[in-house]
């Protein structure tokens, strides 16, 4: 009997970095791209993956591409 595995991506950001580079908080962030500061810590942390229209207003915040942005890690297995 095969089992089916569960997979998920996870998406990894270089958000921590850009925001170092800048000296801006979670807060500072959150407020330019118009969410709470716990969504920017979820998504910085990998616990949460922005949506498509957000991952553009942080991109446009950076002034950088999504791609420069965010990086797919391949499928892990759930456990």
């Amino acid at each position: 009997m095969d089992v089916a595995v569960a997979t998920r991506t996870v998406m990894k950001n270089k958000i921590r970095v850009l925001r170092a580079e800048r000296q801006w908080s979670q807060a500072e962030l959150a407020t330019r791209v118009g969410v709470s500061r716990n969504s920017i810590n979820s998504i910085e942390n990998g616990h949460f993956d922005p949506s498509l229209s957000l991952a553009f207003a942080i991109a446009d915040a950076f002034e950088s591409k999504i791609e420069d942005i965010f990086q797919r890690d391949p499928p892990k297995r759930d456990s």
